[in-house]
Parts: C-alpha cells; structure tokens; sequence
C-alpha cells in the first residue's frame, strides 16, 4: 500500500518550487492561484534568493503547504491508501486525501500561521532537539521540571525528540536531559513554543475558522499527529486538527501505524527530504521516494 507523507515548518528553502513552476502548467497555476488567495505573491518570496523572508511564521507555513500540495499534483499519477503530514504538513495530508480543498486549506494555514505568530511574541519561548533518549525518558523530565513551562512536542523518530516551552523551561530541562545521558540537547533557532499549551491563544484563535470551514470524508484514511491513529470523519478530523497546535506531534507511532495497516511505499512530497530519513529511522524496510 503507498503512504503520501508531507513535511513541516523548517523544510523551505530558498528557491523553492521553481522547477515546479517552470516544468508543469497547472503548477504555475497553483501558484498563481495562491497568490490571489493570499493578497501577494509569495511565489515571487519562494522563487527568490532571500532566505530570511523565508523565515517568517506568516510567510513560511504558506509556502510549505503550496509547495508540498503543487508536487503531490503534479509529480505523481497514483492515488495514496493513506496520508499523513508532520505538523504543518498534516494541512498538505488533508488536500491530498480530499478532506479539504486546496483554497479553503491555503486560507486556514494562512490564519494559522498568522496565530502563531502572535502567540510567540505575546510569550518569549523556544524549543530543543534532544537525541539519544528513549521518548519516555525526555516526557517523564519535563515533567519534571518545576515553575516553568515545558513538554515534549515532537516524537520525530526513536532516540529524537523535540521539547518546547518557555526559555528558562526548555533551558531546565537540557540540563536534566544531558544529566540522563542525552548524547545532544539543543536549543533550536526558532522564535516560538510550537505544539505545547503556549500556543493555546493560536488555538482559540484558529477554532472559529477552522469550524466554519466544510471538511469533506477523506477517500482515505488521514493519520493525524495528535493521536497517530487514522481518521475519515470530518467532525474528528477538524477537533484533531484543532487539537494539534498544542499538543505533540506523534510521527514516530504514525509511522508504525501505518506500516502496521499496511503501507510498504511512502512518497514525501514537498521542499527536502526530511521525512525519508525519519522514516527508514522508523521502520527500515519500507521503501521511500
């Protein structure tokens, strides 16, 4: 069975999707069609040579999204048995599997985007990549550490967490994590506490949009991160997605699920390969591309 998976935030490069819209005429399109929906030409933003604008929340999570939906569109012919997307790219997951249309879910990850970044300058935070422990070990020291916010937010592959929350938080917590033998625990250069209670202002921000937008029964199974288990109801699938920008994303259990329920191929589509290597970390026989 073929699994399309669709990466995240911190996949954009600059220069981005060029080819796509070079070489395929519904790409240019697409593109186009986005730049209507979103009032400027982020195109003009992904086809440059600035990678700072790049790095912008409200220019980012944009640019990811119409990439990774464009080369689903156009750089294949078949139709996947399940899907999934890490965190940001669960809005990419949802297009390809029919629950959301590529216009309403553009707008919904524009006003996401948009919340977070609100979020993170109304709260200074961070987050850490920590390597060598066992998930468990880096949920149960968090939890450990006292007067300051911190969680694990990312579950990327065995031996790699994520954990996010406010500086002096996460910074408590790489102390004890490295005390416990983590082989790295390291700050991240990004502004903000994605995925933990600090982005709950973003949530109830995003709730009214994501409410009135129509979801449609997906034609197959969406993994989703808060829970890694498949979804096709619509009612679930808008709550899930709600739910997920604070709560952790659970990639490595999506993984395991979907090979369990069958996937032997899965294709990433979107900037990088991030997810290829995640995935043979997971599960090694499995084919990528």
């Amino acid at each position: 069975m073929k699994a399309f998976v669709f990466p995240g935030q911190g996949a954009q490069y600059a220069g981005m999707g060029k080819d796509l819209y070079d070489a395929y005429p519904l790409a240019r399109d697409m593109f186009e069609q986005a730049n209507d929906i979103l009032g400027f030409r982020i195109s003009d933003l992904m086809f440059g040579s600035d990678s700072e604008s790049l790095r912008q929340t409200a220019v980012t999570q944009p640019a990811v999204f119409i990439h990774s939906v464009i080369a689903s569109k156009v750089m294949t012919i078949i139709q996947p048995d399940m899907v999934a997307g890490h965190s940001l790219g669960e809005y990419s997951a949802l297009v390809a599997s029919g629950c959301l249309s590529y216009e309403d879910a553009l707008l919904l990850v524009s006003k996401r985007a948009h919340a977070m970044q609100k979020a993170c300058e109304a709260q200074e935070s961070t987050m850490a990549a920590v390597l060598g422990l066992p998930d468990e070990k880096v949920d149960e020291i968090c939890q450990r550490v006292q007067g300051h916010s911190v969680v694990a937010a990312n579950f990327n592959c065995p031996g790699q967490v994520v954990i996010s929350g406010t500086i002096e938080g996460v910074e408590q917590a790489c102390v004890l994590l490295k005390e416990a033998g983590a082989k790295r625990a390291l700050r991240l250069q990004v502004g903000g506490a994605f995925h933990s209670p600090l982005m709950q202002p973003a949530a109830d921000e995003l709730n009214e949009a994501i409410l009135n937008t129509e979801f449609h029964t997906p034609h197959c199974p969406v993994y989703q991160n808060v829970n890694a288990y498949p979804q096709t109801e619509p009612d679930a699938i808008r709550q899930n997605l709600l739910a997920q920008l604070t709560a952790p994303v659970r990639w490595t259990q999506t993984i395991k699920n979907m090979v369990l329920d069958g996937a032997t191929e899965f294709y990433e589509f979107g900037p990088g390969d991030v997810l290829k290597g995640l995935i043979k970390k997971i599960s090694p026989d499995v084919t990528v591309g």
